[in-house]
């Protein structure tokens, strides 16, 4: 241990040792103490934290923790409320005396207090925000320094799983006295014409020299492919302990526009000279793009309406906790990129910059939201002084994301009732909040996002720009009292199910839940607020002035597992300690699994291509001769069924219809069961497009390891999912299959976690074994620092084993 610090001090000072930069960014991520609970004296610089963990950050504590049988299943029932505290030692030398020193924290959870060597740097409180702290009064250059971080969850409320500690990324930033301040430069586009586009680069700068001084701020313009295209050169003078704002405009002939399927970016440098020495270089990425709302067409990007095909994604990972990590936000947009969504909410908080980065690389549009509803939920509190709150949280939530094309629509927040109802001066905090953000960021327009269908006639939506309802066309008072602003569904169906798992007989109505805790993966439950997607794709085919919706949620998450908790278990007579421990509303399961309604999705949002799906299983003990109905999603309009051969029929999809499902399903509603096989052939316009089968499955027999990646960076962060299945003798899936998995790992790379989706399992995600869940269950591999092969080993007693192997490079 001692000899690996030292080498990373050693690194440490070869970074800041080297003159190539004039701007030093350090990503603060491996060299961490770790303590959970209270310590009295560990914010001193001599305090010994020899026998503390040594962790890597992002690190979430509560993921580690054991599930707590009888705890609070709204927030999941992990341990994470609590307190914890962090410690790494900075060796800064001493020739960077003078410099200016700058930690920025991506969010810490929660209420972070930050020393540094032993002295209080500073505070924030809000959980989800990302804050910065100007630590250069306490540095000591030459000499060691501890930076001591004090997270505490105690105070904190939250209705789904927040995680604790530093989850996200913290960096250390080094400039010069005469500097760019952190997050200031703005990139915007106020002209969009045919051939050529205005770029308006605004630069904040701040003078910490002890002197007036002249200098030279210069933009140069770049591609994707970092080939230069334009220059410009501004001299200006700046006073001591002054800061000045500077704006110049750049012409680019016939740009790259970023969209959904083209997102193109530039970048622009930005560099400070004077005494022909370069003080400070900054890089910003942005796109060119023209979009807007119209109050009967929708959304409008690059001169086309695009139907906003947009889910909501809280901030956890599932097995991983809330500790962020870029591969596996990547695989959550690709897997919904795949069904044919193109937007994201990030509900309802600040997201983690990465999200935002690989949104723009990837070409979805994002609705970025500030608050959930206001109580402990976005820590604010009856002490709490809300303007100076608002005022510096907004700053910082705009400032840093107001350079990301992918962001369409601010919101200010969600379903915040006093807001809407103009309790405890709601409209005045509205007003505060939407001016400040356009304070910041003038070209987007904002929102609110509401619930109370009634609080429209108090008109609060004069105070923003877009109608942001969720649910149940909510919006429609809304809409008829001031029909020149679109509509957007901010949250859709919230349709419940569970991955794999089929009930009769099918619900009579959307709430008829029953006791077996797991929900039917048919489809047609939600709760009483909310509906089925069918509902929403209907609502939107009627009404084209609703510019889209935001599905009620891509993936499933840690906590609010509807019904199954709370008054909901009461009503079924099941006791609270049975209570699920994540949700059901997922498209995806907690793993990332896609359960049926994928496939719905898919086959409304991605029209053209060619996908037939066939539901349910066809395992089904002691219902020989029995009813079964079965559904076929498909992009075609009509599907034939055939039962081992024989025909069943042909359904065609009703777009007239009524019953919302009769438009977008095909539904066989008494298939008599016999073991064997069903096959559906799809057709369209009359020809055949494609066809699918299920077939009764035997025994397992046989387990299968199918990595997402073969190949992972030695970076000690990147990620492999390797989706892990029973099969029987013949290669059928076995629908069915419970078997506990133990998995042995082997080489450059380690378990990062393991899981099912099953919403009722209380088994530890940081484990070398997985039970099967209805046939299928998740091993997420995690790379070292270090190249060579990781092999993957799953068994089971009885079972034929499945390796798979790796390459870290």
């Amino acid at each position: 241990m001692l000899k690996s610090l030292h080498i990373l001090a050693l690194l440490f000072i070869a970074v800041f040792t080297s003159t190539a930069q004039p701007r030093e960014i350090l990503l603060l991520d491996t060299g961490w103490k770790f303590f959970r609970g209270h310590s009295e004296n560990a914010y001193r610089q001599d305090f010994d934290d020899s026998g503390w963990r040594t962790v890597t950050v992002p690190h979430d504590w509560a993921i580690e923790g054991p599930f707590v049988a009888g705890g609070d299943a709204n927030t999941g029932k992990r341990p994470w409320k609590g307190e914890g505290w962090y410690r790494r030692q900075l060796r800064i030398p001493d020739t960077l005396a003078g410099k200016k020193f700058f930690l920025l924290f991506d969010g810490v959870m929660a209420f972070p207090e930050v020393y540094v060597n032993g002295r209080l740097a500073g505070r924030w409180d809000y959980g989800y925000n990302a804050f910065f702290l100007d630590i250069t009064p306490y540095v000591h250059p030459g000499g060691e320094n501890v930076v001591a971080v004090h997270a505490d969850t105690r105070n904190h409320d939250s209705r789904w799983y927040p995680g604790a500690g530093l989850y996200r990324n913290v960096r250390l930033i080094i400039t010069d006295p005469l500097h760019i301040d952190i997050w200031g430069t703005q990139i915007t586009t106020p002209l969009i014409k045919p051939g050529y586009a205005v770029v308006n680069i605004a630069t904040a700068l701040t003078n910490d020299l002890p002197d007036k001084i002249t200098l030279t701020l210069t933009h140069t313009l770049f591609t994707a492919d970092n080939r230069p295209l334009a220059v410009t050169d501004t001299t200006l003078t700046m006073q001591a302990g002054h800061h000045k704002r500077v704006e110049r405009d750049v012409v680019l002939t016939n740009p790259s526009r970023w969209d959904t399927d083209h997102p193109y970016m530039y970048h622009t440098e930005t560099k400070i000279s004077y005494h022909n020495n370069t003080a400070d270089k900054v890089r910003t990425s942005f796109g060119i793009r023209e979009m807007h709302f119209t109050a009967n067409d929708g959304f409008h990007l690059n001169g086309r309406r695009v139907q906003l095909r947009g889910v909501n994604l809280h901030h956890d990972l599932g097995p991983l906790g809330a500790a962020v990590n870029k591969r596996a936000l990547e695989r959550q947009l690709q897997l919904l990129r795949g069904m044919g969504c193109n937007a994201i909410r990030t509900s309802h908080n600040p997201p983690a910059p990465e999200l935002l980065e690989l949104c723009d690389s990837m070409g979805f549009l994002v609705l970025d939201e500030a608050f959930d509803k206001y109580d402990g939920k976005a820590d604010i509190t009856d002490t709490t002084d809300f303007e100076q709150f608002t005022r510096r949280n907004i700053r910082n939530f705009v400032m840093r994301d107001r350079n990301h094309p992918c962001i369409f629509l601010w919101s200010v927040g969600n379903e915040i009732v006093d807001v809407q109802w103009n309790r405890d001066n709601g409209f005045h905090k509205l007003h505060l909040m939407v001016n400040t953000v356009r304070r910041y960021d003038h070209t987007r327009p904002v929102t609110l996002v509401c619930d109370r269908t009634e609080s429209a006639a108090l008109r609060h939506f004069d105070y923003y720009d877009v109608h942001a309802w969720n649910y149940g066309r909510r919006y429609r008072l809304a809409r008829q009292l001031e029909p020149d602003k679109s509509v957007i569904i901010s949250e859709s169906a919230s349709t419940l199910s569970t991955r794999g798992f089929y009930e009769l007989p099918l619900p009579a109505e959307k709430t008829d839940f029953t006791a077996s805790l797991q929900i039917s993966s048919y489809d047609l439950n939600a709760p009483e607020w909310a509906e089925i997607a069918d509902d929403d794709f209907m609502w939107q085919e009627e009404e084209p002035y609703v510019a889209g919706e935001f599905v009620w949620t891509g993936f499933d998450y840690l906590g609010e597992p509807t019904p199954y908790r709370g008054w909901w278990l009461k009503n079924l007579g099941i006791p609270e300690e049975k209570a699920s421990r994540s949700s059901y509303f997922g498209i995806f399961d907690l793993c990332g699994i896609p359960k049926d309604r994928y496939y719905l999705y898919k086959s409304h949002w991605e029209p053209e291509e060619t996908m037939v799906h066939i539901l349910p299983h066809w395992n089904w003990k002691n219902m020989k001769g029995k009813p079964i109905p079965v559904f076929v999603y498909t992009n075609g309009d009509c599907a034939e069924l055939f039962l081992n051969g024989r025909s069943l029929g042909r359904r065609c999809k009703q777009p007239r219809s009524k019953t919302s499902v009769e438009r977008y399903r095909l539904m066989w509603m008494k298939v008599p069961y016999e073991p064997g096989e069903l096959r559906a052939v799809a057709y369209k316009e009359g020809k055949k497009t494609g066809e699918a089968t299920v077939s009764t499955a035997g025994e397992p027999y046989t387990l299968r390891l199918t990595a997402d990646r073969d190949t992972l960076r030695a970076d000690g962060k990147d990620l492999s999912y390797l989706l892990l299945e029973a099969f029987d003798k013949k290669g059928n899936p076995c629908p069915l299959a419970g078997n506990r998995i133990k998995i042995k790992v082997t080489g450059a790379g380690e378990i990062a976690a393991v899981g099912n989706g099953n919403p009722q399992s209380l088994n530890p995600f940081q484990s070398d074994s997985v039970d099967l869940f209805f046939g299928k269950a998740m091993v997420i591999i995690r790379s070292d620092r270090k190249k060579g092969k990781i092999t993957v080993e799953a068994s089971a007693a009885g079972l034929t084993r499945a390796r798979e192997v790796l390459t870290v490079q």
